[in-house]
């Protein structure tokens, strides 16, 4: 069995804490994506630089976050969403495999969110597997209509034969994203509801891997301590059946 593994994380920007107790994680971070050891991690809230973060962390790396963050061996894919006073943060993800295209897409459904896709084309063992990585609103209504424009981005921009893996922070617990999901021929773990968020006591999950064209195998949520200290979401990893016969 040829197995692809996919992981999901809101990074919350490389720091945790508020105030002057703020701490950088993005150290401890580099760390625990190293071992996630997934084939492709979808990431949220990753800053391509700050300039106010930069000059109040001793240790902040010269590097954008997602190149920082990118295991040896893997390529970066990152573009921004959010323009700030101080810099700009976005969604990226990380493949052990070959990305041979990407593309950003604006989602932003009011001016006081920023919002955005990302869309790669990795091919894994010779076939091009779509990758989508998002970060929904925060109100449900916008929620409603960014799904609906993921969809429509979905019809529009990939093969309906294509595997498609949908991976991010959806910001919902209800059943919006899978109505919206499951009508376009997605799934993911529902039947193994895994908490994600908020990461020292998650009770909600907020964190999914829809896939279409793949065979799911299974998911699971890192536990530990140290996880709920690097940032305000805990990890999703999911794993799919790619032999040949499997598909």
């Amino acid at each position: 069995m040829t197995i692809l593994r996919v992981a999901t994380y809101n990074i919350h920007k490389g720091v945790q804490g508020i105030g002057p107790t703020r701490r950088l994680e993005i150290h401890n971070l580099g760390h625990a994506v190293e071992q996630l050891d997934a084939d492709i991690v979808c990431l949220q809230e990753v800053r391509k630089m700050h300039r106010r973060e930069a000059q109040h962390f001793a240790h902040w790396p010269d590097l954008p976050q997602a190149d920082f963050l990118a295991p040896e061996g893997y390529m970066a894919v990152y573009r921004t969403n959010a323009l700030t006073r101080h810099g700009e943060h976005g969604n990226a993800m990380l493949s052990r495999w070959p990305v041979v295209a990407h593309q950003h897409e604006d989602m932003s459904d009011h001016r006081f969110e920023q919002r955005g896709l990302l869309h790669s084309e990795v091919i894994v063992h010779g076939i091009a597997v779509h990758v989508v990585v998002v970060h929904l609103g925060l109100i449900k209504a916008s929620r409603v209509r960014q799904l609906a424009q993921l969809v429509r981005f979905i019809e529009r921009e990939i093969p309906a034969d294509a595997p498609i893996i949908v991976a991010g922070d959806f910001n919902d617990w209800g059943t919006t994203v899978r109505s919206a999901l499951g009508a376009a021929g997605m799934v993911a773990f529902e039947a193994e509801r895994m908490a994600t968020f908020p990461s020292r006591l998650p009770v909600v999950q907020l964190d999914y891997v829809y896939a279409r064209g793949l065979t799911p195998l299974s998911s699971h949520v890192p536990r530990g301590r140290i996880w709920g200290r690097m940032s305000d979401h805990l990890p999703l990893i999911a794993e799919f059946d790619f032999s040949l016969e499997a598909r």
